[in-house]
């Protein structure tokens, strides 16, 4: 598997919801109420949008 340096921009919503966004990927973007819920989907939004 191929490694890649991605940035990620993490924002709290107005419902307290974390959005993580990676603006090199178009439409690439997740969302979580704790961190420790948002890093496994970072992962896999990742995968899915490469």
């Amino acid at each position: 598997m191929k490694k890649y340096k991605l940035s990620v921009l993490i924002e709290r919503d107005e419902d307290s919801y974390l959005v993580a966004t990676i603006p090199s990927l178009k439409s690439c973007y997740t969302q979580a109420k704790t961190m420790e819920e948002l890093m496994p989907g970072i992962r896999e939004v990742i995968e899915l949008c490469l």
